[in-house]
């Protein structure tokens, strides 16, 4: 009942929207929506990724990392980070507790690391520690919260870009995600994480276990040394200004 607002303010944009606008998305997987889009599928569009203050986001020593967040030193740490924890079902916190439930015996000692929340008065039994930092409030600090992970699992749904797993990137930090989104983007499968098949927490886990192995040390340390590398050949601000740049002065050429 009542006036539809979605498609009211929709003819208004088809009405008004007479001339392209050359649009920018942080991904692959966004510039396919505008393809798609009604009212956007004939717009120029040009995929430049988020940037980075890459030198604020960089490997700090785990183990000071993890003193200042009060975390177990000899432990495998899984991290989960999103604004309100667990409570946005697009973050896949749902799926996330069913891959860490399969790893319970698998990876023995693993502990997860929750940020974004505080511990909720009834938190999930899973079969592992789970210790709620709670929310952040500066870059700082996520960056050695990053630093103190031996993997970032980032199970969203949806993701336009995936600015955390990119900070993770940046951090030497490893990273499990869905396949299928902006996330694609960002983490290279089996070369700085692992993208599982999109929606299935067996296979979410399954790359979990891929990247923490404890016989493939060297692999651990190689996957960290790719992904510091990815984020400063790609996302950091010099890097992202210059495809800017670029684009202002191809726009203002026409």
């Amino acid at each position: 009942r009542g006036i539809d607002l979605d498609r009211w303010c929709w003819l208004r944009k088809r009405a008004a929207w007479r001339r392209p606008i050359h649009l920018v998305a942080p991904s692959q997987w966004m510039a396919a929506c505008v393809q798609r889009s009604a009212l956007m599928h004939d717009w120029p569009v040009q995929v430049i990724p988020n940037a980075l203050p890459t030198q604020i986001y960089r490997p700090w020593p785990r183990v000071l990392a993890r003193q200042l967040f009060d975390l177990p030193q000899e432990v495998p740490l899984l991290l989960f980070a999103a604004v309100g924890g667990g409570h946005d079902p697009r973050k896949g916190w749902d799926l996330l507790q069913h891959a860490l439930s399969l790893l319970v015996d698998r990876l023995p000692g693993l502990e997860a690391v929750v940020c974004g929340q505080s511990e909720p008065p009834a938190p999930p039994r899973l079969g592992l520690p789970i210790h709620y930092i709670g929310y952040l409030h500066d870059d700082q600090a996520m960056a050695l919260l990053y630093s103190a992970a031996d993997v970032m699992v980032v199970p969203s749904r949806m993701e336009a870009f995936g600015q955390a797993a990119s900070e993770a990137h940046s951090c030497g930090v490893p990273v499990v995600a869905f396949d299928g989104t902006g996330l694609n983007d960002v983490v290279q499968h089996r070369h700085t994480g692992y993208l599982a098949a999109a929606g299935d927490p067996v296979d979410l886990a399954a790359g979990v276990a891929w990247v923490l192995d404890a016989e493939q040390a060297d692999r651990r340390s190689r996957l960290a040394q790719q992904a510091r590398q990815r984020a400063e050949q790609r996302w950091s601000a010099a890097v992202v200004a210059r495809q800017h740049a670029a684009l202002y002065a191809q726009v203002l050429h026409r």
